[in-house]
């Protein structure tokens, strides 16, 4: 996923803040006693666009996608602003890093891309195994009520002086999955149009099961908030995000 659009990717979500999103994500590293200095591992970071204002903040960072593509654009526009970030080519289920981190995250839907509990079980187990005694594991999901409600069975168009698109999504009740249908259309220097066709997939996981495989998997001090809040959600949230401690004396998850 997120491979041959990654060219255009910055361009699709050029009204997303990410500077904010990253303080909210700081904010709640802060109340988990990670601060400035600490080492943070991004998972699903696609284009670095959480990684490098995190960087700015004064976290080391690391960063991890399964797209090349991505990776290649994140590590450019980290080399033009100065910031030294290693971007790692890796599936998040099985992350492996040479040094303990203080924070791992998943940010953006990462987890909604993990479609089967074995799979976000493996994800987690995989961030307990490259967090440091004391670390956290901070992650992000679009809730069942946005795939479902808002995303579910609808279809989306857009028209850029560079890039037009067709967004058509379907709902599948019994997996509690969207499956994506993207076609974008890239207008080159010659005036014609270049397409590009992608297919994607994510999870409406329900809350009580992400809860529970972190219990699972030896997590503690679990927290749920809002949408870019620090209280609890409410009843039709459209994202979640979730943080969780690897306890100071290690235990068996």
């Amino acid at each position: 996923m997120y491979t041959a659009f990654a060219e255009i990717y910055d361009e699709l979500m050029a009204d997303v803040d990410y500077p904010a999103w990253a303080g909210f994500y700081a904010e709640i590293l802060r109340q988990y006693g990670i601060g400035s200095g600490s080492k943070v591992c991004e998972c699903a970071c696609g284009t670095g666009s959480l990684s490098l204002p995190l960087r700015r903040a004064g976290f080391v960072m690391t960063g991890v996608d399964l797209s090349q593509d991505m990776l290649w654009i994140a590590s450019q526009k980290a080399r033009r602003s100065g910031a030294a970030i290693p971007f790692i080519c890796q599936d998040m289920r099985a992350l492996r890093l040479h040094r303990p981190m203080d924070a791992v995250l998943a940010t953006c839907d990462g987890v909604n891309y993990l479609t089967g509990n074995r799979d976000v079980e493996q994800f987690f187990r995989a961030a307990w195994n490259a967090l440091r005694p004391g670390g956290a594991l901070v992650f992000d999901v679009s809730t069942p009520d946005k795939l479902q409600n808002v995303l579910g069975d609808r279809t989306f168009f857009e028209e850029t002086d560079r890039v037009s698109y067709v967004w058509q999504n379907q709902y599948h009740p019994k997996t509690a999955t969207v499956e994506m249908a993207l076609s974008f259309f890239l207008r080159e220097e010659n005036g014609l149009y270049r397409r590009i066709d992608e297919r994607q997939v994510q999870k409406a996981h329900a809350l009580e099961t992400l809860t529970e495989l972190l219990q699972v998997c030896g997590f503690s001090a679990i927290r749920v908030m809002g949408d870019h809040k620090l209280a609890e959600p409410g009843p039709h949230e459209q994202r979640w995000h979730i943080a969780a401690r690897k306890p100071e004396a290690e235990q068996e998850g």
